[in-house]
């Protein structure tokens, strides 16, 4: 009788289970979406919709990019930690997904808790530039105009909390100057207001700078790179022009906490082919923008390293939004 019993009971409970395990193997059988938190026209936009074209062709499903910028990268970002965890809503993050969690007080989600990684995708090395108009052309020249008109000057950056921020500030404390941080909610807005000589300089992705500094509209100051940059070999480092600040952006993508491992890491070894399909190889190259494929657990050792770097960027320069 308990035999029997016990049987019924079982066959209920693989039978419940079926349609998860189903829609699980059936995923994906619609389109899928990645949330980027910031404005078009930026490095981590570039990054998703390009890896995701031919991430949509692996999957056999499109796969759609939505800007969704404001808060710092916070509104985007909360927008998926809310969202169902069925592998269809993603977030492509930045350096801010993980200085935030240092930087702001109120996060309406927990970055590591309720955020699954899945995938790594790319690297990007930041150039310090101005416009021709502030006369800079070296690190020395931003020294000099500081201090001959403090609290003048001003550097932009992707949004508060974003990778040019955190760079601007620690070039502040660290060469003691007073200027003034203009955040924008993206890399493109800030970018053309850097152009128009609204602000002074900016810490901004070699991919969207490169051309604009080889034709002149805009002067490098120096690269935030250990040594001389494979892409920009020709432009000193700030290191050796005595202020050693390294500052980079990279992108990622997560999913909601709760996302079924399969589906993670279906999306992760498609990314990891899509990095290595001609396409995306080539625009990587052209661009400057480096490769960083991996597993879904060495995202998230990466994502704790970078948690732990930033808040000892920001506790030492005391920096506060």
């Amino acid at each position: 009788m308990h035999r029997r019993a016990f049987l019924r009971t079982s066959g209920a409970v693989a039978l419940a289970a079926l349609p998860a395990f189903s829609h699980a193997q059936a995923w994906p059988g619609k389109p899928v979406k990645i949330v980027v938190p910031f404005t078009p026209g930026g490095t981590t936009d570039f990054v998703a919709r390009l890896v995701g074209v031919e991430l949509g062709k692996l999957l056999g499903q499109p796969v759609i990019v939505e800007n969704k910028p404001g808060g710092g990268t916070v509104i985007g970002v909360d927008a998926v930690a809310k969202s169902p965890a069925d592998g269809y809503t993603l977030v492509c993050v930045a350096n801010s997904f993980t200085a935030n969690q240092t930087l702001l007080k109120n996060l309406p989600y927990d970055t590591l808790r309720d955020l699954k990684p899945v995938a790594l995708m790319g690297m990007s090395e930041h150039v310090l530039a101005t416009h021709p108009g502030s006369g800079i052309k070296n690190i020395n020249d931003l020294r000099n105009v500081a201090k001959a008109r403090p609290g003048t000057l001003s550097f932009a950056s992707f949004g508060n909390g974003t990778s040019a921020h955190l760079s601007g500030e620690m070039l502040k404390s660290q060469m003691g100057l007073d200027i003034v941080h203009v955040p924008y909610k993206g890399q493109g807005p800030a970018l053309t207001d850097l152009l128009g000589g609204q602000v002074t300089v900016m810490f901004g992705n070699w991919p969207e700078f490169r051309s604009h500094i080889e034709s002149g509209k805009l002067v490098a100051v120096g690269m935030a790179t250990a040594q001389r940059s494979v892409y920009a070999p020709a432009i000193a480092t700030l290191a050796e022009q005595g202020v050693p600040i390294e500052s980079n952006s990279w992108n990622g993508l997560l999913a909601p906490a709760g996302t079924p491992d399969t589906v993670v890491r279906r999306v992760n070894a498609e990314v990891n082919r899509a990095l290595a399909t001609p396409a995306v190889t080539e625009a990587f190259s052209k661009g400057g923008i480096a490769s960083l494929s991996g597993s879904p657990e060495q995202f998230a050792t990466f994502i704790q390293s970078e948690i732990t770097k930033y808040a000892q960027v920001i506790r030492r320069a005391n920096i506060t939004t």
